[in-house]
Parts: structure tokens; C-alpha cells; sequence
């Protein structure tokens, strides 16, 4: 932690990076960082690649400063929640400090602050804030209470502890808005994403006698509904409601080509382990890939084989 806030302290022009296709932990992360940023009257920018962001993340502190062209001149790059180098969007990059929480995680920058057995990157940030001595005002807060609200899937993960608590006790003294965050992230959803889970739970699958759960989603489908990539989140997890089910899988059409998978568990499976088996990662019981594949058929066919071990 030393280390960071010399880095930090030195830097002239300090880049503060959201992962492709970023969620409320991840742009929650970097929001609060940025406040601290201010106050230190540094130079920054907010970076992410991908340009249709989740539109529930709007009201987190600072969304409106994000840029999606990476500056020409940097001396610092603090990364969140990245669990790969490939998530961060820019193939080259200064001096890089890597906050994360992902098991899957490398340790891919010059400096790693990473925690796995945090609950999310949010809580990594919040006790670097909190051994250094950091004042926590109300944007940052309520930046890092919307990280830990969406990874602890609303405190029902099995990973919440009375410590997820404390935390989340400790940012709404801070001033945290958790009436906002709750709103934004579990309380507001469009006509096409209501459109979308419809045709998803429709077409949902049972496999291995009711445990995995397996659902489709086509370009087509995607395109008749008008949904968003991220739409797709909420029936994958709802499928995990089922009694028997102890792994959802979603397997989705690329418009680029290939097929973006989502694994979410509650059972022994290491789903990490068949994400990386396939190039991706993320944790035991929520990880993700992308691959390309003959068709859906195929790609089913070779993500049952890898489960099928898991299940074992």
C-alpha cells in the first residue's frame, strides 16, 4: 500500500481504468478513487473502451467523466477490477497499479493489490482507504457501496459476512445513497430487457438431471428485443433460483462473432477453472469467457464436457 501511494503521489497524470463491459464494482472503484484523485489535485482521466455502458450505472459519481480514447501522455495507470490484462482495453500502458479481488488474476501489473477473498474490488479500495487513513466523503461512499451492493448480489452472495456489513454500515455513515444504488441496480430494468428475460426463461434448459441450467440467446433475439448485453444478466442469475439447478449457463451470440458464456454456481463446481480452461476467469462461482465455435450446438457441446468434470 506504500508503494501505491508514492506512486500515486508522484505522478503527474494518473489514467484510472473501468474493464470492458464494466459493471457497478468496477466503475464504482475507479469513482471513488477519482474523488481521492481530486482532492490531491491530480491530473486524471476515466477510462473505458467499451462505449454502451450499462445505463443503471449512470448515477455512480463521476460516470459523465469517462472517456473511451486513452490519453497519448500518462505516467500512472491504476486498473479496477480487472481480472485479466485483456480487460483493460489498451494493449500498452505506463506504469500499472492492478486493484482486484478476481481469483483468477495474475498479478499483470507493475504493483498488485489484489484480494481474493474480498467480496468485491470496492471492498479492496475501501480498506486501502481505511489503513491509510483516507477520509471516505459521500461520492466515494456511495461509489463503493454500489460495488459491494451488485457483487454481493444484494448481500445474498455466500460469500457476504458480518465483516460486508460493517463495511457497508461504516459508507452509509459516510453519506452513502444507498437508496440511489438499490434503485439503480435492482429497482429500474427497460421494456427490452423485460422483453428479453421473457424469451430467455422461455427457451431455458435443464441438463445432469435439473443441476445446470442452460440458456440460449441469439443475435436474433437480441435484435427483435432491443436489449442490451447486460440485460441478459438478471435471468441467468434467476435461473440459479430453480431448486435443483447448481450452475447457470448463458451462452450468447456475438454481433463481432464468437460467443460470450456466463457461469454462475452455488455448488462445489469450480466454474473459475472452466473459464480458464477456455481462455477466460473470474471466481469459483461467477466467471465468464469468450470463445468461437461452430454454432450454439457446438459451443454447448464443449462447455457440458468441461462441466461435466466439475460436476463430478
Amino acid at each position: 500500500m506504500r508503494e501505491i501511494i508514492e506512486k500515486i503521489e508522484s505522478a503527474s497524470h494518473i489514467v484510472l481504468i473501468a474493464h470492458q463491459n464494466p459493471d457497478a464494482d468496477s466503475i464504482g472503484s475507479a469513482s471513488a478513487m477519482y474523488s481521492h484523485l481530486l482532492r490531491l489535485q491530480k491530473k486524471i482521466t476515466f477510462f473505458c473502451v467499451t462505449d454502451t455502458i450499462n445505463p443503471s450505472l449512470e448515477c455512480l459519481p463521476w460516470f459523465d467523466k469517462i472517456r473511451h480514447d486513452f490519453p497519448q501522455q500518462a505516467d500512472l495507470v491504476i486498473s479496477f477490477d480487472c481480472g485479466g490484462r485483456d480487460r483493460l482495453g489498451v494493449e500498452e500502458v505506463p506504469f500499472l497499479i492492478n486493484i482486484d479481488h478476481h481469483a483468477s488474476n495474475r498479478g499483470y501489473g507493475e504493483i498488485n493489490l489484489v484480494r481474493t477473498e474480498a467480496i468485491s474490488t470496492t471492498q479492496v479500495l475501501y480498506d486501502f482507504f481505511v489503513e491509510n487513513g483516507i477520509k471516505i466523503n459521500a461520492k466515494m461512499a456511495t461509489a463503493l457501496y454500489a460495488g459491494l451492493l451488485d457483487d454481493s448480489d444484494a448481500f445474498l452472495s455466500a460469500k457476504v459476512s458480518s465483516g460486508t456489513f460493517k463495511m457497508a454500515a461504516t459508507l452509509l455513515e459516510c453519506g452513502a445513497d444507498s437508496e440511489l444504488c438499490n434503485r439503480a441496480l435492482f429497482k429500474s430494468v427497460s421494456l427490452a430487457a423485460q422483453r428479453l428475460k421473457g424469451e430467455m426463461l422461455q427457451q431455458c434448459r435443464l441438463y445432469y438431471e435439473g443441476r445446470v441450467a442452460v440458456t440460449e440467446v441469439s443475435r436474433e433475439m437480441m435484435e427483435s428485443t432491443g436489449a442490451l448485453a447486460v440485460d441478459c444478466e438478471a435471468p441467468l442469475n434467476e435461473s440459479l433460483y430453480l431448486p435443483t439447478v447448481q450452475v447457470a449457463v448463458m451462452i450468447r451470440e456475438r454481433k463481432s462473432g464468437g460467443f460470450k458464456v456466463s457461469l454462475r454456481g452455488e455448488g462445489s463446481a469450480d466454474l473459475a477453472a472452466v473459464a480458464e480452461h477456455f481462455g477466460g476467469g473470474g471466481h469459483r462461482h461467477s466467471a465468464g469467457f469468450i470463445f468461437e465455435a461452430d454454432g450454439m450446438n457446438d459451443a454447448l457441446t464443449r462447455i457440458l464436457t468441461k462441466l461435466d468434470k466439475e460436476l463430478v
